[in-house]
Order: C-alpha cells, then sequence, then structure tokens
C-alpha cells in the first residue's frame, strides 16, 4: 500500500525522527564519482539521485534534504534508473551481494535478489524501456550475464550465459529502448550483442568473431559507452579516441519464438571521428544523440550525427554521467516550424535563430562535482564539489558545530553540521590531508599531511598562522594537542613521535619544533595527551604496535631531545590497537586499551598494571579506533559511553565495560574500511571518515535505544549465562559445577571423613586448574592478570585483597579472558609458518629437537622437569596398556617416551592431534 500510494516527492515528509536504533545515519557527505548521478526531479523541487559507500542517496538540492535507501552492506557498484524515474536497481560487489530494486516515490525496497552472482557480485546493470526486466554482469573473472523478471518473485533469472575471456572485462550494458529481448554490453576492446527469447535461452550475437584494428581498418581507441540508435537499425559505441562506431543490423527484425541458427547480421560500417577528446559518455535521447568528453563539454547531434548544439565551460572536468530532467520547458517566444521534439528554434533580439533544449539536465564529473545546466540560458550552476580521493581526515569544533574533513586530493571542507551548510574549503596542491584535529578552544586546527608536513591553520579561515613544519619523515598519521594548547604532537608512518611546542616571539604567540623521536618500531595506533594527577601538567602517551606504551616527559625535553620516562609492554601475544582515558568511574584511574584479540583492557594509570581483562564487542573486526562520547547538558553525570569503529562499523559502547554483549551496538557505515571518526561536542552526532569511498557520514546518537536493548538482555549474570555453551540449563554449566564442587572436595581431602563444609566460593589458586578443565588454556602471564583481577579487586576501596572467587565472578572471569573466537587451527599454522620450514612434501614441520629447545629457551620458559611432566602426561600410556603408567618426575622416561611417540618432523596436524589430543574441525 506505501507503494501504492506514493507520490513524487513524499520521502522528505516522512519523520526521521522515530528511529528506534542507537545510531542513526542523519547526513551523507561526499559521493561515489565513478558511478552515474540521476535527476528525479527539477524545477521547484531540484531532487538528485546518487551512490555514497553502500548508501543510495535522494537529496533535495533546494530544500538541504536528504533520504537514504538502505540495504546493502557492501559498497554499491552500479545502478540505474527506469525511463519514469521511479524504479532504481541497485547491485553491489562483495560476499552475500545483493541486487535491490527501489520505489524511488516511497523509499521501499521493492524487490531483493540474493545470490545473484554469488562469486564476485556485479559489476554492470540496466534496466529495459518498460520498466521489466534487468540484465546484470557478473565481476567475475569468467563473467555471467543474466536477464531478469525483477516483478516475478523468483531467485533464478530468465535466462543467462557465460562470456568468453577473450572478450575482455564487460562493465557497460543497455537495453535497446524500443525491444526489451535485445541489449548491448561492450569493454574497452569489444562489444557484444545480446537477443533473448525465452527462458535460458540467450544469444551473445559476436560470439563468432572478435574485433580487431583490422576490422575497422583504422584506429577506434578504447570503447566507453554502447547504445542502440533510435531508428531501430543501428547501434553507436563511443571510443576514447573521440571516435563513434556504426553498427549496421538486419532489418526488419522481429522477435522470434526461437532463437535463430545464427544470430542477427551485425556489421561495423563506418567510424565516425567525432572530436579530439575521448568521448566518455554517450546517450540517445528521443531522436537525438549525446556525447559527453574528458574536456567536460555535451554535444548533441541528430540522427545523422550531425552537430546541433554544444554545451561547454572551463570548469568542468571530464563528464561521468548526464541525466535529464523529465520536465519540458515551454520557451516563451517558439517558432511554430519547430519540428524537432528536443529542439525548439526561437529568435532572440537580433533576430538569430539558436537551437536550445527543451530539458536541464544534471552533469556529474569525474573530479566529483555536479553541475546544473539550465538550457535556456547554457547556465553552468555547481551544486556540489567534493573530493575524488580518500577521505582520511576528519575532526569536530570543541565548542561550535562544525566539523572539518580532509582528502588525499588535498581539499580541506568545514561544514555546519547542524544546518548541514558548506562554509570555507581550501586546496592544498602540495599533499593529501591524513589527518586533523582542533586545538581546545577552537581557535586552531592543525593538519598532518602525505608528505610528513604540518599545517597549523586559523579554524576560521583556514590561513595558516605560521610556515608550515617539515620534520616527520613519512606520512603523518596522528595529530593532536594538549588540554592546554601548549603541545602539538603527531606520529607518523616511520614510527616517530615529534613535539611542537607553543612559545612567545616578540609578544605574540607562535609554534615551534621542540623535538622528535624514533619511539616505536612498529606502527603507532595511538598518540594521547593527558593531565598529570600531581602537577596538572600535560602528559603525552603513544601506543605501537610493538606492544610499547611509552611515555614522555615534556617539561624535561628541551629542543632535539625528547625524554621518555616510562616504557611498558602491554600485551603479551595480542596486538594493542587503541587507547583513551577512562571516566573516573571509581576511586582508581585507568586508561582502557583495546587489542587485535576483541580484548578490552583496563591499566592503573600510575603503575601500568592491568587491572581487569574485559571481553569486547565482536562484531567482524577488532575495534580500530574509540573515544568516550561527550556528555549532554541533559545527562547522567555517572552514564558514560565509548564511541569505536572497527574496519567497517561505528558502534555504541555503555560503560563501564564489563563483559555483557547487550551493552554494545554497531551498524555498518564503510564496508570498504572506516579510516577515522569524530564527534561532536555535544555528543549528539558521530562522524565517520570512509577512506577510500571518499565519503564521510553523520550518525545522530539514540542513547535511550541502547540503554533500552541493555535492559532488555537481561541483569545481573543472565547475559553471562547466554554466552555459555548450552546456557543456563545447558551440559558445559553442569560441568563447570561439577568442577567448581570437585575443587572444594580436593581441598579438604578427597578420603576425609570429616562433615564436608560446602561453599559457594573457591581459593583464587585453584583458577588455572578449572579453566584448563573446562578448555580454556591461558599462559603463566594471563594466569597472573586474572589472579591479580581478582585479588586487588577492593583493595583501593577497602585495603583488603580477596582470597576467593564465587561461581557467578568464575564465570564472568572465563567468558572475559578466553578466546573470543574459541580455539583456531590457523593461529597455530601461522606460528608453524615463523617458526618451522618446508619439508620434502612442502609440508611446515618444525624438527623435534628445535621443538623441544623452543619449549625451554623461548617465551614462557619451561624447566626440564617441568616439560617432562607435560609431555609425559600427554603422550603416557593409560594403565594395563603394555606396561605401567610412566613416572611424571622421571626426565629419562619422558625423553625416551617423546623419542618413541613424536616423529622427527612435527606438522601443525600432529602437533594438534597426536600431542595436544585436540580435535581438528574439518
Amino acid at each position: 500500500s506505501m507503494v501504492w500510494a506514493a507520490m513524487p516527492g513524499m520521502l522528505f515528509r516522512k519523520n526521521k525522527d522515530s528511529s528506534l536504533h542507537p545510531l542513526n545515519l542523519s547526513w551523507v557527505f561526499g559521493y561515489n564519482s565513478s558511478l552515474a548521478v540521476h535527476s528525479l526531479m527539477d524545477g521547484e523541487d531540484r531532487v538528485l539521485l546518487y551512490v555514497s559507500s553502500h548508501i543510495v542517496v535522494i537529496h533535495d538540492i533546494l530544500g538541504n534534504k536528504q533520504y537514504h535507501l538502505q540495504g546493502h552492506t557492501n559498497v554499491i557498484s552500479c545502478l540505474c534508473v527506469s525511463e519514469d524515474k521511479r524504479w532504481v536497481a541497485t547491485a553491489d560487489r562483495g560476499p552475500d551481494a545483493l541486487i535491490i530494486v527501489w520505489d524511488s516515490y516511497s523509499g521501499v525496497p521493492v524487490r531483493t535478489i540474493f545470490e545473484s552472482h554469488p562469486d564476485d557480485g556485479v559489476c554492470a546493470i540496466a534496466i529495459s524501456q518498460d520498466a521489466k526486466y534487468l540484465v546484470t554482469i557478473s565481476a567475475a573473472t569468467v563473467q555471467k550475464v543474466c536477464v531478469w523478471r525483477w516483478t516475478l518473485p523468483t531467485e533464478k533469472p530468465m535466462c543467462s550465459t557465460e562470456l568468453k575471456p577473450e572478450f575482455g572485462y564487460q562493465d557497460y550494458v543497455s537495453f535497446n529502448p524500443q525491444n526489451p529481448h535485445e541489449f548491448v554490453s561492450n569493454s574497452k576492446t569489444q562489444v557484444i550483442f545480446y537477443l533473448w527469447v525465452r527462458q535460458s535461452q540467450l544469444w551473445d550475437e559476436n560470439t563468432a568473431w572478435l574485433l580487431s584494428p583490422q576490422t575497422f581498418k583504422c584506429l577506434v581507441g578504447q570503447f566507453s559507452q554502447s547504445v542502440f540508435h533510435f531508428n531501430n537499425t543501428q547501434a553507436l559505441t563511443g571510443t576514447l579516441a573521440g571516435k563513434l562506431v556504426v553498427w549496421d543490423m538486419d532489418n526488419p527484425r522481429t522477435l522470434p519464438e526461437e532463437l535463430p541458427a545464427k544470430p542477427h547480421g551485425i556489421t561495423a560500417t563506418k567510424v565516425v571521428s567525432m572530436q579530439k577528446e575521448s568521448l566518455t559518455v554517450l546517450k540517445v535521447l528521443e531522436s537525438c544523440v549525446v556525447t559527453g568528453d574528458v574536456k567536460g563539454q555535451v554535444k548533441f547531434y541528430d540522427g545523422q550525427l550531425r552537430l546541433l548544439t554544444i554545451y561547454s565551460h572551463d570548469k568542468v572536468g571530464p563528464i561521468q554521467s548526464i541525466s535529464f530532467s523529465t520536465i519540458l520547458r515551454h520557451p516563451p517566444s517558439a517558432s511554430p516550424g519547430s519540428s524537432h521534439p528536443f529542439l525548439t528554434s526561437w529568435s532572440d533580439s537580433s533576430n538569430s535563430v539558436s537551437l536550445t533544449l527543451n530539458r536541464n539536465f544534471i552533469l556529474s564529473t569525474s573530479d566529483a562535482t555536479m553541475f546544473h545546466v539550465a538550457t535556456d540560458s547554457t547556465n553552468f550552476e555547481r551544486i556540489m564539489k567534493e573530493a575524488n580521493k580518500a577521505v582520511n581526515a576528519i575532526a569536530c569544533h570543541p565548542q561550535e558545530p562544525l566539523v572539518a574533513s580532509g582528502s588525499h586530493c588535498g581539499l580541506l571542507k568545514v561544514w555546519d553540521y547542524k544546518e548541514t551548510q558548506y562554509l570555507v574549503s581550501r586546496i592544498f596542491s602540495e599533499a593529501g590531508i591524513q589527518c586533523l584535529a582542533y586545538d581546545p578552544e577552537g581557535y586552531l586546527l592543525a593538519a598532518g599531511f602525505t608528505d610528513g608536513s604540518v599545517y597549523i591553520l586559523d579554524s576560521i579561515s583556514l590561513q595558516s598562522i605560521c610556515d608550515k613544519f617539515q620534520f616527520s619523515k613519512g606520512p603523518v598519521t596522528h595529530i593532536s594537542f594538549s588540554y592546554d594548547s601548549k603541545y602539538l604532537a603527531t606520529a607518523d608512518e616511520n614510527h616517530s613521535v615529534t613535539v611542537y611546542k607553543r612559545v612567545l616571539q616578540n609578544g605574540s604567540r607562535c609554534w615551534e619544533h621542540l623535538a622528535g623521536l624514533d619511539s616505536h618500531y612498529k606502527p603507532i595506533r595511538s598518540i594521547l595527551f593527558g593531565v598529570h594527577s600531581d602537577s596538572n601538567e600535560p602528559r603525552l602517551l603513544s601506543l605501537g604496535e610493538d606492544r610499547q606504551l611509552v611515555e614522555y616527559d615534556l617539561n624535561s625535553s628541551i629542543k632535539d631531545h625528547l625524554v621518555v620516562t616510562h616504557r611498558d609492554r602491554l600485551e603479551q601475544a595480542a596486538v594493542p590497537l587503541c587507547l583513551v582515558w577512562y571516566p573516573q568511574l571509581s576511586t582508581e584511574s585507568f586508561f582502557l586499551t583495546a587489542n587485535n584479540c576483541y580484548k578490552m583492557k583496563l591499566y592503573n594509570t600510575t603503575t601500568k598494571m592491568c587491572r581487569k581483562t574485559l571481553l569486547g564487542p565482536t562484531y567482524g573486526s577488532p575495534l580500530e579506533k574509540i573515544q568516550i562520547l561527550p556528555r549532554t547538558s541533559s545527562a547522567d553525570p555517572q552514564q558514560h559511553y565509548l564511541v569505536y569503529i572497527t574496519k567497517d562499523k561505528v558502534g555504541l559502547q555503555i560503560l563501564p565495560v564489563d563483559g555483557n554483549p547487550h551493552k554494545s551496538s554497531a551498524f555498518i557505515c564503510h564496508p570498504d574500511g572506516a579510516s577515522d571518526f569524530a564527534t561532536s561536542h555535544d555528543g549528539r552526532y558521530i562522524f565517520t571518515a570512509g577512506g577510500k569511498e571518499r565519503t564521510f557520514m553523520k550518525w545522530k546518537v539514540n542513547l535511550p535505544a541502547l540503554d533500552a536493548a541493555a535492559f532488555l538482555g537481561g541483569e545481573d549474570l543472565i547475559p553471562f549465562y547466554n554466552l555459555l555453551n548450552g546456557g543456563r540449563e545447558g551440559e558445559f554449566f553442569r560441568e563447570l559445577e561439577d568442577y567448581f564442587y570437585y575443587v572444594q572436595l580436593c581441598r579438604q581431602g578427597i578420603n576425609t571423613m570429616e562433615n564436608r563444609q560446602v561453599s559457594t566460593h573457591i581459593p583464587l589458586e585453584e583458577i588455572p586448574s578449572v579453566m584448563r578443565a573446562i578448555g580454556f588454556y591461558p599462559s603463566e602471564e594471563e594466569i597472573e592478570e586474572m589472579i591479580n583481577e581478582v585479588k586487588f579487586s577492593k583493595y583501593v576501596d577497602t585495603g583488603e585483597q580477596v582470597t576467593k572467587i564465587s561461581l557467578g565472578d568464575f564465570i564472568k572471569l572465563y567468558i572475559n579472558h578466553r578466546p573470543a573466537l574459541g580455539l583456531s587451527m590457523k593461529t597455530i599454522q601461522r606460528a608453524f609458518q615463523v617458526l618451522g620450514y618446508d619439508n620434502e612434501k612442502g609440508d611446515k614441520v618444525i624438527d623435534t629437537g628445535d621443538f623441544l629447545s623452543l619449549l625451554q629457551c623461548r617465551g614462557e620458559q619451561m624447566t626440564e622437569d617441568e616439560l617432562a611432566e607435560c609431555l609425559t602426561t600427554l603422550l603416557g600410556r593409560r594403565p594395563g596398556e603394555g606396561g605401567s603408567e610412566p613416572d611424571t618426575c622421571d626426565p629419562t622416561g619422558a625423553a625416551a617416551l617423546t623419542e618413541e611417540e613424536i616423529p622427527a618432523e612435527i606438522t601443525t596436524e600432529v602437533f594438534v592431534a597426536d600431542i595436544l589430543s585436540l580435535p581438528i574441525a574439518k
């Protein structure tokens, strides 16, 4: 009923504040300039349709409104629009690729086709003139062409065919407007004509022969687009050499009941040299042929390819698409003698005759610019100018509703995000912008560039307040001001930290380079300013993938000498990815990290001791960056939230972090990778940058929705029970209970005759044995962290150490510390890749002697006695199987058993199945 009653323009009358999600897409900045832009409405309501990442945007330019069609999980690779501008078909590439047909009037997805091209998705799509059929071409190495009757509820195409690799990569397709059973596609070197009659029958008409330079007897250049001529006897193909190939087809051509024995005769009869510049767009519009080229010219020809009129402007770049309005203008003095349906002749004041279009049109260019062309005045109105390279940098003003974005094309733009108005921009031609940061007062905007330079700009005018700095050895990846705006720190791709200091010269403030240091030997993930609690002076930390947290002494640092006060290794095996100061929710002060194993850890800010390990959000990839969400004026002062981005998602987490999965939520923001994010000063909006997608997005925060989801997920232990295999009533939980009470029996003595003291707690020193019994095998360092986490959990408040743990707290400890994704064979295989060598069969193996040496000399080193006990236990025979039980304290016996049971070369399968006795997943 929503589709049946829909009318043009009704989208923007919908209430967008009624969403029940914690994050709601509010605005999309930028678009995919490699895809077409379509004009849906023109006149008083100028409405455009374009693609940004995985979102279809319907944009009312004059009304400054957007409506978003959301359904794809991958970046949209192609789209098409029906002749009446109502039906929009979109397709994507990647896993679980979709084809979706939308009603542009109501915004409803009326048809979704799953698994259309399961290998690699879709690279080209077209819709027939009658809007009944779709044709798609897959993006796979061996391409497949399918015809769909999208109005029928079937997942199978009407017909399909596979294309030979000799035809090249076909990336453009279009229907014959006068016959939906014919369509044409082209690659850079080959053109294919198709005819389909009924289900499962599809001719690719030129499979009999391939095009070559000898076909045309002249140089034609690479093909760009192909269309059918309006006379229905010819087809046209544009080339990058500025030529049109004219194809003649059999005439009359009526639709047979079955496919003919051979395809229609189609011949390249002539090559017309139209111009020197490459033709990038070719369209047929009623009785006009329209071309667009790399110089930004739009030319109109009649059916005999005679030039009618030209539209050009020196500020228009290479044309990517042309879309005409459906509204016909009626010029005030139209000549009654004009017979051309698209061109009108009338006399101007000088009595000269000019040919003018009756429809305005929208131009989009490959450099991400859109123009509205009013054909009665040949006026090129620029309506949008966006980044045409990766958008990696974004920052929000600390006091005003301003957001700045930076691109690798050097474009720096500032928007008023409350009114969604563009304010000011600046283009840096020397290098691309990689990171941005406002100072806490909001007067300055610092920018780090891909060539290692750093600019400090006035935040309003974007003019430089001092000469640029060039001290970083590689692209600047992070930039941040201290809380008092006295220091500016940067990190670069060469693992260096550089600090700049504000000084007074001749009574005015300026900036100078203080010092730099190669602090890490792997990429730096975070630089973080804080405050020393005792002196109120700025504090600077850097965190790298080398697992090192480095703290600097800014007060003691002098020119060209950056002093380091502490170096601490935060992780044993995992890689820390991000760092943030944790809100003061208790007496103790912490900073929070997230690692690549989906764990979040709280460290004491003074001792750097790990105080807590917690399960983080598990949404397909680890957390890449985190920030504390600023509080609104009406928010509960004790309620805090964490904002994060993963590889492709943006999310919210309720604090304090405790491992409860219902306290977090995430949404796909940039399928090809989110590069950065920023939060508004009032905490109402989150902005995410899409990197190579060339977009950034504004998300409205709805905290009550997240609070409601956490409440519905259950309180206390209920969420944690659900994370156990089988839940609270499952076999795993009962087994855990049995181990819990078995420990108490062992502590009191198995054979004692005294009354048992049954308790709900076990001593802390029994934690490792119970963890191992239920299938979690922590390292010695992890065991120490688990015990210390419980032992000192109340120390700051009470001054006393905890000596025992309850079953409920043990379950939380287990959930938070166990591997988030379980045991992985891939992890062991990666270790063998590093430690092993290729044997004669090509398998990665480790020599048994090297294996024993590694266990005793590297990592958490085992003594000979410990190694003997472990191997004897793992490999020992059961009593009664050909001998007595091995002595677990006899290294000689262990060595003999090792020589007997372990082969000279250990493969991953032998290690897992024969030594560890773990099942191998098929």
